[in-house]
């Protein structure tokens, strides 16, 4: 049973008491991300994640407080969102949400924290993007798909290290004040504290934090670039890579509209499993020409992308390109007629997911974050399951036909230098 109330200053809390274990997890959940950047300067919301362990006005040490309560503790940025957690012995409890409020009340500033921060973000750019195979992809897909004035145009790492490089003082204080709020968090715990008890410690440590304002969030009306030509978007880079990527994008549904839901089954039938589509059609009949076929979505709180990639094995030719690219649409095309998906695809697809759901059920991170995410939609927990058991075939192949015969679709092709 669910456990909800609002403190005064905003902060909404959402629990789940499990008596069943001796421990507890806590999440913070801020609702802020990278669409809150502007275009001069983006990476600050992967910044802040990495400066809000730095220390704190009474805790100089975040992360040496929650080890010695016996705790781990992590945080993840996306586009839409900030997230930090602990999980720690139930006993301990007091010890995460004393050190999570003080860092929403007061982060120390230091600028010393701001300079080791800095460079660790840009030694983080440089492994992950620049100095890794094919890490600029994310890059220039978003910036082929989205429009320049849109958030979504950039990766939540940045557009560039130069913009990190120039983060002043003045702009952490202003980012900091403009989201890091009560009322613009969710504080999610589950584990054995009750419900009782935990509501004297959150009133505790967080009901004297004042309410800010927040930055009004300005998301541009243009999202999609548009296209002229029948095939869409095409671009081709080299780099240091070993083999031809291949990488598809189309636009799909934001989270939570119509077509979403179905977007995200229709990547499960095509690439989730042994027994899935790209595995089967593609990576057991075209061994000599591609490999590791793959099909996901960027879910998003406005308009996200569906994915579909793979490289080539037969070689950096033409010929050899748009032939594997060819075996990728006509996978995605097959899905837009209904007669072409069987109902025990559909059910296993439906089962994987359950599959998963019930695994996060037994993770108190997995649970206290899924209760955040619900809290912050302001939506039941459970309502994706109940979602995707409503979905029908024919879903399925209107959803295919709404993003794969479209013309403003994205090809991304990297070949080796």
């Amino acid at each position: 049973m669910l456990n909800r109330f609002t403190l005064d200053n905003g902060l909404r809390v959402v629990h789940r008491y499990d008596s069943r274990t001796a421990m507890v997890a806590v999440d913070v959940m801020y609702d802020v991300g990278a669409r809150d950047e502007r275009r001069s300067l983006t990476g600050m919301a992967h910044l802040f994640e990495h400066l809000m362990f730095g220390g704190s006005a009474n805790e100089p040490d975040f992360n040496g407080a929650i080890e010695r309560a016996g705790g781990v503790n992590n945080a993840w940025t996306s586009p839409d969102f900030t997230n930090f957690y602990e999980v720690l012995p139930a006993q301990n409890i007091e010890a995460a949400l004393r050190v999570e409020s003080d860092r929403m009340l007061a982060l120390s500033f230091n600028p010393q924290v701001l300079e080791v921060q800095r460079s660790v973000v840009i030694e983080e750019f440089k492994e992950t993007v620049l100095n890794r195979p094919y890490g600029r992809a994310m890059h220039e897909i978003r910036s082929m798909l989205y429009h320049p004035s849109h958030p979504y145009s950039w990766p939540v790492i940045g557009l560039e290290p130069e913009h990190i490089a120039r983060v002043t003082d003045a702009d952490v204080r202003e980012w900091f004040y403009s989201h890091y709020a009560p009322d613009n968090a969710v504080l999610s715990v589950v584990g054995n504290v009750g419900p009782e008890r935990l509501r004297e410690l959150v009133e505790k440590w967080f009901a004297d934090i004042p309410r800010r304002n927040i930055a009004a969030r300005k998301m541009p009306a243009e999202v999609f670039q548009r296209s002229e030509s029948s095939t869409g978007m095409w671009r081709e880079i080299t780099d240091r890579v070993p083999a031809p990527l291949i990488l598809l994008a189309w636009p799909m549904a934001a989270y939570g509209q119509p077509g979403y839901t179905e977007a995200d089954i229709i990547t499960d039938l095509l690439s989730a499993g042994r027994a899935s589509r790209l595995r089967r059609n593609l990576i057991a009949r075209y061994p000599e020409l591609l490999t590791d076929a793959e099909a996901s979505i960027i879910g998003s709180e406005h308009e996200g992308m569906l994915l579909m990639d793979c490289r080539v094995t037969a070689g950096n030719t033409r010929e050899n390109i748009v032939r594997a690219r060819e075996c990728l649409l006509n996978e995605a095309f097959a899905l837009t007629v209904a007669g072409n998906i069987t109902t025990h695809e559909m059910e296993r697809a439906i089962n994987r997911f359950e599959a998963r759901h019930a695994a996060a059920e037994m993770s108190a991170v997995g649970m206290a974050q899924r209760l955040a995410a619900a809290e912050m939609h302001g939506e039941d927990p459970d309502i994706e399951l109940k979602r995707r058991r409503r979905v029908t075939i024919d879903d399925i192949a209107a959803c295919a036909r709404d993003i794969f015969l479209r013309s403003d679709m994205a090809t991304l092709i990297i070949k080796p230098e």
